[in-house]
């Protein structure tokens, strides 16, 4: 098995949503939104965490298969906004870590 990248993840999601006829509902709103619900969904499960806590939330095996999963999900809408969009995700990232390294520090 290859390491996933993110074309291909890309692909198996488009592929994913074809074979069920979502591409009519994928529009950028529609993903953004989703992104923001799956979002909240990861913070959920950090909300009433003291620090402390939150830092070891992968120790309980149900509350890790939880976080997994709704990073899963932010990753994929992500990932499908994208796409519709025309941004390649590493190349966006990679332009702002520039502009933030040149920028002042701490503000």
């Amino acid at each position: 098995m290859t390491e996933p990248d993110v074309a291909g993840l890309q692909r198996r999601l488009a592929d994913f949503a074809a074979a069920r006829h979502w591409q009519p509902f994928h529009t950028p709103k529609n993903l953004v939104s989703a992104l923001s619900v799956e979002a909240s969904e990861l913070l959920e499960i950090f909300q009433w965490l003291t620090p402390e806590q939150s830092h070891r939330v992968m120790d309980d095996p149900d509350r890790a298969h939880r976080v997994t999963d709704e990073v899963a999900d932010v990753l994929a809408y992500l990932l499908q906004l994208c796409q519709v969009l025309g941004v390649d995700p590493l190349a966006a990232l990679s332009a702002k870590i520039d502009r933030n390294e040149l920028g002042p520090v701490g503000g």
